[in-house]
């Protein structure tokens, strides 16, 4: 399949997962490729090149969120490090009525993510500014989400201090992960249970023509993160809870 356009190889590796993609979707994902590559040009966004690479490993990749969980119409999402919209935005475009919030550290990331919510028109799409430390503290964010989601930030362990504080009792978070997963499970043990969540399904698939493997490690909110947590920023990386 090698050498497909952006849109082909979003439809044909779709098809390939058993994802449907709508026209008017795909009529926004080309533009949201065209905004990717042109702000490329002047910051680094992502190592990902060529159409038919970025349409499986950032688009392709990020839709299959719908794959491990049934997500409702009416939920709040949010995604933490989001960096150039992924996951959350393409779930955004694929399922309009989601409310969504991208958490994003960097100044020129949100400077994009902000370019993005406007070129696409996208409504109830906020881009926050900051760390999730920091943002996962604040009462307008914490435990006030049905589903976070959140793709190659960093190791489970760092990742459940990170997002479960973001996730309502009853709600979910969704790691998007390689293959080799067991180890981090393992590791991330403690501090998921002391986040309040539970791992409830990993779901392994392979994204289309030998682009990669992936794990989605579905995370069950099941009581409230204690207050402490996340601690002050860059302390959950440099001194994961083990």
């Amino acid at each position: 399949m090698i050498g497909m356009d952006f849109r082909d190889a979003l439809v044909a590796g779709g098809q390939e997962l058993g994802i449907e993609i709508h026209e008017d979707a795909l009529d926004l994902f080309e533009l949201y490729y065209e905004a990717l590559t042109e702000f490329g040009k002047q910051t680094n966004l992502t190592s990902i090149e060529g159409a038919e690479e970025v349409a499986v490993k950032h688009f392709l990749d990020s839709l299959m969120c719908f794959e491990a969980v049934e997500v409702r119409d009416d939920w709040d999402v949010v995604d933490i490090g989001s960096g150039a919209g992924f996951p959350g935005v393409p779930m955004k475009v694929a399922r309009p009525s989601l409310t969504l919030t991208l958490v994003e550290a960097s100044l020129k990331r949100i400077r994009f993510l902000e370019l993005l919510i406007s070129k696409l028109r996208l409504v109830r799409t906020e881009a926050v500014w900051g760390r999730a430390e920091d943002a996962g503290k604040r009462r307008t964010h914490r435990e006030n989400y049905d589903l976070a989601v959140a793709r190659g930030v960093a190791e489970l362990a760092v990742l459940a201090e990170l997002c479960l504080p973001f996730v309502r009792i009853g709600g979910i978070f969704i790691a998007l992960k390689g293959p080799g997963i067991d180890d981090e499970l393992l590791k991330a043990k403690k501090a998921i249970k002391i986040m309040g969540g539970r791992v409830e399904n990993i779901v392994k698939t392979a994204l289309p023509w030998n682009y990669g493997d992936r794990s989605l490690v579905v995370i069950r909110k099941e009581s409230s993160t204690p207050e402490k947590y996340p601690r002050r920023p860059g302390i959950p990386n440099k001194r994961p809870i083990a």
